[in-house]
């Protein structure tokens, strides 16, 4: 599944899951770009060139979209990665104020629309590209006490269904990854994430062991590839088997 000559951008890249999803794109020959705002000294993942972009304001996104058509030429392959997630903790719904409520559904949907509005019309021009969503198994099972990050997924699971039928006429395909918990250096940070909680997490799965960055990155190198032509609109649930979708 080479990705050679293809230009990919994936946000929330600096760390995480973004960042293992661009060091492979990276490894399969793709040129890729990662946007983020919160950027470490250190280099940037090997094979990825960084750029500082919030992914929720309209005007950066247009100009680093425009930067990279001035520089590469266009997107091929967008993977919208960036979310609120690891520092997100866990209350009831009641809890959750309008202000908390509005940021979460602004970073993790706001953000997807905004990166797909900038890069489908140079993608339409081509008549290809590639865009894969990161949503969250949790859409499937009705996690408690997260229910604005649970909306925010939802609708992206919607999102991603919608602009499918929209732009498929356009070579375009239009996918979702939709992970179970995944242990990041965030989650591991974030004391709500208990070691009995993981574990209760790793009991519910086929596969009983803690989900990685890394386990998702087949999924993602699929459907941004051209063995993904005629698959689209769909939700590809990576859990180690806890949620059957």
């Amino acid at each position: 599944m080479t990705l050679e000559g293809k230009i990919a951008l994936v946000t929330g890249a600096a760390t995480g899951i973004g960042a293992v999803i661009a060091k492979e794109l990276a490894a399969q020959g793709a040129q890729v770009i990662g946007a983020d705002i919160a950027w470490k000294k250190d280099a940037s993942p090997p094979g990825v060139r960084r750029v500082h972009c919030n992914v929720a304001d309209p005007s950066s996104v247009q100009a680093c979209i425009d930067q990279i058509e001035l520089g590469q030429g266009g997107v091929d392959i967008l993977v919208n990665n960036a979310a609120l997630a690891a520092k997100i903790s866990p209350k009831p719904f009641e809890q959750i104020t309008p202000e908390d409520w509005t940021r979460v559904l602004t970073v993790n949907t706001l953000s997807q629309f905004l990166c797909s509005k900038a890069v489908i019309p140079r993608m339409r021009k081509k008549k290809w590209g590639r865009i894969v969503n990161l949503t969250s198994a949790t859409v499937f099972v009705g996690t408690p006490y997260m229910l604005h990050y649970v909306a925010s997924k939802g609708a992206i699971v919607a999102m991603t269904r919608s602009l499918a039928a929209e732009v498929g006429r356009d070579g375009i395909t239009v996918n979702a990854i939709a992970p179970g918990l995944t242990v990041t250096g965030g989650i591991r940070r974030n004391k709500d994430y208990s070691e009995e909680m993981l574990a209760g997490v790793i009991a519910s799965r086929a596969i009983a062991r803690e989900e990685r960055p890394e386990d998702l990155v087949g999924a993602c190198l699929f459907l941004a590839s051209e063995a993904a032509c005629f698959v689209t609109g769909q939700i590809i649930v990576v859990d180690g088997g806890a949620t059957f979708h």
